[in-house]
């Protein structure tokens, strides 16, 4: 079939964090259920929450989440532009799996326009071998001031000709207005595209919405493809983005004091964290508490760890740390006899010094970091990106070690940065079969520092950690990758009772029209 003839669809959203991710998730393993080949396709994403791809590059996770939903590999087509904010003001640009550039604002508006050939070619390789293409939009097309430029909503469903529906969510009040306003903000043109609408996340009796249909009907002509009542096992399967950690959602069931928990771990809230569904597998187990440390709050004296997750800007994140004082209470947690284990970033903090002669992250700069390790970072070189499985490595020389040998791992790479020391001797981790190539122990073996994110995905892996970390533990057997396919099939059952896809299929097929 010719790529430009592949059926394809389109949800945006009145607004961001309305649910769209989940819901192309969602629909992408229930269209794969009917037996079509199903592709997703995001054409911009801005999240620090990456993934390493099949084919070597990064795209945002939850496209990866969406092919996993789709049963195939990830490429770098399924996002062909993703933002990476660095500061308040500018991000990286990863076009097609690798990095362009470093962007203010301002200069990526005039940089977006040259982008939209790479999104339609990226767009017509993934349409190449499907039967039907799911497009997610991000942010919102009533964001009409930036039109002209646009490459995320209606700029690209105009250019490859895609239907759109408009996705609204109602947890958050005004859906009509939400609604009828983004179709009153259109130009004439883009609402040629948009052709009907979805409500998201609604609690209650539905049938008290049945007036509200007509009144957008009346107001737009737009038709409603069903109603998506809330569903909570949305918390089961990864965020596209750090808005679950600001809102408190995601792991507020960890954050119960009365949940039973046996084992505390405290994470800083660093303000460019990145890869934060690393938490995922721990805050799904049932005797962990999963504190997110905001700014302004003490790490607790009673944690059992300190977990230091990555960060998109290490030398900025550290800075922050420092002010907030977290540094003094880690290193406290540390001498009263807690564990600490950094990932990437937080890998990186733990060291004696951070290094970034060249402004990779940020401004050119040095920075004292904690100490815990005796190793220092330098930002120089190639970033690293690759998928990754491996063993952990046994203690050398009779040292402490917190994990035993040969527990599988897997998981990925992705960082700027070369870290080494002394403490790099007591690597814990053989990646792709090469012996003690990853990580730093401490001295006193109660320190860990890795660059593999998704190791606590690794049931295995994370069961003998947390045994480790309190040896009372008994009984724990979540199968968290398990999980998260059974929790797909549960939302793909739940989008087949509510929605019409039988109406987005057909929609679907239109397109071009």
């Amino acid at each position: 079939m010719n790529a430009q003839s592949v059926p394809a669809l389109m949800l945006q959203g009145t607004g961001s964090d309305v649910g769209k991710s989940l819901l192309v998730a969602g629909l992408c393993r229930a269209f794969t259920r009917r037996g079509l080949r199903v592709r997703p396709f995001k054409p911009q994403n801005m999240s620090n929450n990456a993934a390493v791809t099949d084919d070597g590059g990064e795209i945002g996770r939850a496209q990866a989440l969406q092919a996993r939903a789709a049963g195939v590999q990830t490429t770098v087509h399924m996002n062909p532009v993703l933002l990476k904010p660095q500061s308040d003001i500018g991000a990286q640009v990863v076009v097609q799996g690798k990095v362009l550039t470093s962007a203010k604002a301002r200069d990526y508006y005039r940089l977006k326009r040259d982008l939209l050939p790479k999104v339609i070619e990226s767009f017509e390789i993934m349409a190449k071998d499907a039967d039907l293409v799911l497009v997610e939009g991000a942010g919102s097309p009533a964001e009409v001031n930036l039109r002209a430029a646009d490459i995320a909503n209606m700029g690209f469903a105009e250019a490859a000709k895609v239907p759109v529906i408009l996705v609204g969510d109602i947890d958050r009040g005004g859906v009509i207005a939400s609604i009828v306003g983004t179709y009153a903000l259109l130009s004439d043109g883009d609402r040629h595209w948009l052709k009907g609408y979805v409500i998201n996340k609604f609690r209650g009796d539905v049938s008290l919405f049945e007036s509200a249909t007509d009144i957008i009907a009346d107001q737009c002509g737009l038709k409603s493809y069903g109603i998506a009542t809330y569903w909570s096992g949305a918390y089961n399967l990864p965020a596209e983005d750090g808005v679950a950690l600001e809102k408190d959602v995601k792991y507020q069931r960890n954050n119960d004091a009365d949940a039973g928990a046996t084992i505390r771990i405290a994470v800083p809230h660093l303000p460019r964290i990145a890869n934060f569904d690393d938490l995922d597998p721990l805050a799904a187990e049932d005797d962990v508490e999963l504190l997110i440390i905001k700014p302004g709050q003490v790490i607790p004296a009673g944690c059992d760890l300190v977990l230091l997750p990555g960060s998109k800007s290490t030398l900025a994140d550290l800075r922050f740390l420092k002010d907030q004082g977290w540094d003094i209470d880690i290193l406290a947690h540390h001498r009263r006899g807690g564990h600490v284990i950094g990932i990437c970033g937080g890998y990186q903090m733990l060291g004696k010094m951070v290094h970034d002669p060249h402004g990779v992250e940020g401004a050119p700069g040095s920075e004292a970091a904690l100490g815990l390790l005796d190793v220092e970072t330098v930002m120089a070189g190639d970033k690293t990106l690759r998928k990754t499985d491996g063993v952990t490595c046994a203690p050398q020389n009779g040292e402490p070690g917190l994990i035993a040998a040969d527990t599988a791992v897997t998981g990925y790479e992705i960082h700027m940065g070369q870290t080494d020391g002394p403490d790099r001797l007591r690597s814990w981790l053989a990646l792709n079969g090469v012996a003690d190539n990853d990580g730093a122990i401490s001295a006193d073996g109660r320190v860990l520092g890795c660059y593999l994110h998704g190791l606590f995905g690794s049931d295995d892996f994370r069961h003998a950690f947390l045994a480790a970390i309190c040896p009372d533990r008994a009984g724990q057997s979540t199968q968290f990758e398990a999980g998260i396919d059974a929790a797909l099939d549960e939302l793909a059952d739940h989008l087949e009772a509510c929605l019409d896809l039988d109406g987005m299929l057909k929609l679907a097929k239109s397109r071009g029209i």
